[in-house]
């Protein structure tokens, strides 16, 4: 690892004036003598070549030696709930944990925190958790990150967990990231394939540059690795009718909680519709012309008691809320059925709809991308096609 050091000492009004100027990324700010490089540096060193000698230097870490592979076992998982039920991508990442952890007989090992959660932790023994470690504490009702990582930390350093599987929720989102940064490690973000290698490397794949690409990442020189993966990604895990797994039952330190954020109230949220959620799905793209033709589809929703999603372009139009959208920037679905009008498919839908039971693809282009992903392709103007669906749906046809 490399950064870019400055010598405050050295730092005079002219030269502070001058690597302000010779930045070309507006990096370095500050005032009068003291100086500080921001997140816009590209790490050009221009300002090391070029700059006045000795202000900013650049500076080489030594890679870290090795870890010992051997001292880390097992597959975590972190189990999100509300505080009363287990949040469904738990259950799928326990089904991927048991899949990763047979390849390299490893146990699998689930962390709970919360208060009063023991019977929610006994469950997810039913679904192939070796062990389930349980930290139950009032003080951990509500999230708060910052004691819920001081808790992932210690079960980290307890148990040691060879690899650690957490949901890309909102809430995963902001705790997997806290806690990778206080062991050095490594962290994935939005997985959407695991892999696992006989040393026990996690091949953490997931789309990068705009989804152009299928990017293959791993930690080898740190331990434990880190990644969210997407809910609706992974299939759930089968629950068995005599679990053989242990719950574990571990102390909660007053050190852990952590006052510097209080959560005052809870507002329940008015629950939405959440296509994520959905067993069939209508989904349009660009090859729909105008607002007014989204009837047309609507209608062929309705005969299937489906939910109107949509491509990127759609949202940007302001013809549907956020929410309905499928790719990597929105929504990741696996219905049982999946109906997609004047969607080309490109890699960034395909990666948030590819795992449905049954994809069907109208395009009047032959050579659109969705038709390498869908399982039935019908090649034509949806004008034509989603009427005569319709029709038949409706039993109009003589």
């Amino acid at each position: 690892m490399a950064y870019l050091e400055i010598n405050q000492d050295k730092v005079t009004t002219e030269s502070a004036k001058q690597l302000q100027a010779l930045c070309p990324f507006g990096a370095i700010t500050g005032q009068g003598k003291s100086l500080s490089i921001t997140a816009a540096c590209r790490m050009c060193r221009l300002c090391v070549k070029k700059g006045p000698e000795g202000v900013v230097r650049w500076v080489e870490e030594e890679a870290p030696a090795s870890v010992d592979k051997k001292e880390w076992r097992g597959i975590a998982v972190y189990a999100e709930h509300d505080g009363e039920s287990i949040h469904p991508v738990t259950l799928e990442l326990l089904g991927k944990a048991r899949e990763l952890a047979e390849q390299i007989g490893h146990p699998v090992y689930v962390l709970v925190m919360g208060s009063g959660m023991e019977k929610q932790a006994e469950t997810l023994l039913g679904y192939g958790a070796d062990r389930v470690f349980l930290y139950d504490h009032p003080g951990l009702a509500d999230f708060n990150v910052l004691s819920y990582t001081n808790v992932f930390e210690d079960f980290i350093r307890k148990i040691k967990p060879s690899s650690v599987l957490v949901g890309a929720t909102n809430t995963g989102r902001s705790l997997a990231p806290r806690t990778a940064a206080r062991f050095r490690t490594g962290l994935t973000a939005d997985c959407t394939v695991l892999q696992m290698k006989e040393d026990t490397d996690l091949v953490q794949i997931r789309p990068a540059f705009g989804g152009n690409i299928m990017a293959q990442i791993v930690t080898p020189r740190h331990r434990p690795q880190f990644c969210t993966v997407r809910y609706k990604i992974c299939s759930m895990a089968g629950q068995k009718e005599h679990p053989t797994g242990t719950l574990v039952h571990m102390d909660v330190k007053e050190g852990f909680l952590d006052n510097r954020i209080q959560v005052l109230g809870c507002t329940p949220k008015e629950k939405q519709v959440d296509i994520s959620e959905a067993d069939v799905i209508v989904a349009v793209g660009r090859g729909v012309k105008s607002q007014a033709d989204l009837e047309l589809m609507e209608q062929l929703a309705q005969q299937l008691g489906a939910q109107m999603a949509c491509t990127r372009p759609l949202v940007e139009n302001g013809w549907f809320d956020p929410r309905q959208q499928i790719g990597l920037s929105g929504r990741t679905v696996k219905p049982k059925l999946i109906i997609t009008a004047g969607i080309s498919g490109s890699v960034q839908f395909a990666a948030g709809m590819k795992g449905a039971d049954c994809i069907i693809a109208v395009n009047r282009d032959k050579k659109a991308s969705i038709f390498d992903v869908a399982h039935y392709g019908i090649v034509g103007d949806l004008y034509e096609i989603i009427p005569e669906l319709i029709r038949q749906l409706k039993g109009e046809l003589e």
